[in-house]
């Protein structure tokens, strides 16, 4: 089994850039099958899962072209509408070519998905969606089957809370459905507006980015486009949590200070110093050692849909509290599955209460963590444990790391080249 190992008690320092967004990228491939033609994706990164997206490309018919971070996709003959279970188990994001088959051929069958084992995650959501555009859904030996009979037609689909990949899957089946359809409580996440650029730029007419209302008048097709991907926004709290954790100083580049502002506040709250420029962020941690200032203080935290703390970075943020001085607070409530990394890091020494979907976290000061063997069980707290080993005296052991090439594109040579002792052993 493949490992990280880490020494940790090093600062980093130096400059880090930020890959594309893996959550943005794969919408907005699956977008890709909606028009005929040849797509030009920009700044795409390579991850398990965007191989993976291209591969279920592949299934359906679609052929594909990487050069450096551009990744050209040809939609033009379609061979299928299956996307079989083989693939959609290993990344729950399969899903989102249902709504773009919908739109394009009126029907698909797309296996029940996998990914991360953080929580049940219903697709219950987009079904209902579709349901009111006019789809008949079916559940047949694990697979979703959806077909519409005649054509997509405009309607009015609330959420009970805030999805993004419904508020995705429903966008990309509504753009071509007859009349208007309204998104109510839709997800305003960043990596959304990604997707209605695309979909603009495609010839699509939708009305409230970046609001829970997001309005679509269809239209008859849409034609191939170029998309730039936005940057990575949890590879940069990822890192920015790493400096804080570790010391030192380090500018995170190529990204987007304004996709972050509840982590920005709660890392100042907690006394890291953050600098927010044009297209980077500049972290300073707070050093250890005989001279260092102030200890880090504990600070509470409450996962909630954008621009609310991300779910993406509790299991990071966490890892940071348990060298903090004092008592942190920490409500999930997004997903009821998500405190599978406290064990792991209790192993590491961190006081962790877990009280339903509250974990009460007592922080021991930069004394807090020591090295030890662990192991990832989902992709965010792969990137926990990584924060974990770089603060903690002593070596860290981390398995299963194939959780993290998931996400994170080149993390361990990132953080190498700002001064990490860590390193992959290949078995």
């Amino acid at each position: 089994m493949d490992k990280i190992i880490i020494e940790g008690g090093r600062p980093l320092n130096g400059k880090v850039a930020a890959s594309g967004a893996k959550n943005a990228a794969l919408p907005l491939m699956a977008a890709t099958l909606i028009a005929p033609g040849l797509h030009t994706l920009h700044n795409v990164p390579d991850l398990r899962d965007t191989r993976t997206m291209l591969k279920v490309l592949e299934t359906l018919g679609a052929a594909w072209t990487r050069t450096g971070t551009e990744v050209r996709i040809d939609t033009s003959r379609l061979t299928g509408a299956e996307a079989p279970y083989e693939l959609v188990k290993t990344m729950r994001a399969s899903v989102l070519v249902l709504g773009p088959l919908l739109a394009r051929t009126g029907y698909a069958r797309v296996s029940l998905p996998g990914g991360c084992a953080i929580g049940a995650r219903p697709i219950n959501f987009h079904l209902r969606g579709f349901e009111q555009l006019g789809v008949r859904t079916t559940l047949r030996q694990g697979y979703v089957e959806a077909a519409v009979d005649d054509s997509l037609r405009g309607s009015v689909v609330y959420f009970d809370s805030p999805s993004v990949t419904g508020t995705e899957n429903l966008l990309m089946a509504a753009v071509t459905a007859e009349g208007k359809t309204v998104i109510k409580n839709a997800a305003r996440e960043p990596e959304v507006g990604n997707l209605i650029d695309m979909l603009t730029a495609m010839g699509a007419e939708i009305q409230g980015r970046d609001t829970d209302r997001l309005t679509i008048h269809g239209v008859r097709r849409l034609h191939p486009a170029g998309t730039r991907i936005i940057p990575d926004r949890i590879e940069v709290g990822t890192y920015l949590i790493a400096v804080a954790a570790a010391g030192g100083e380090v500018t995170v580049t190529d990204c987007i200070p304004a996709h972050l502002p509840s982590l920005v506040e709660k890392l100042r709250g907690a006394g890291v110093g953050v600098v927010e420029h044009d297209t980077a962020i500049t972290v300073t941690g707070i050093p250890s050692g005989k001279n260092k200032g102030p200890d880090l203080r504990s600070v509470d935290i409450r996962t909630m849909p954008y621009p609310g703390f991300p779910t993406d970075l509790q299991a990071q943020f966490m890892a940071l509290m348990t060298i903090a001085e004092g008592v942190s607070v920490i409500h999930e409530t997004i997903f009821e599955n998500r405190f599978m990394h406290v064990a792991e890091l209790q192993r590491m020494g961190g006081n962790i209460k877990i009280d339903g979907s509250t974990a009460i976290v007592k922080g021991k000061g930069r004394v807090g963590l020591s090295g030890a063997p662990v192991m990832a069980t989902d992709l965010r707290a792969s990137a926990s444990l990584v924060i974990a080993g770089l603060a903690a005296r002593g070596v860290t052991e981390i398995s299963r790391i194939y959780h993290l090439e998931r996400g994170y594109e080149t993390m361990v040579d990132k953080l190498r080249g700002i001064g990490a002792a860590i390193r992959i052993v290949r078995e």
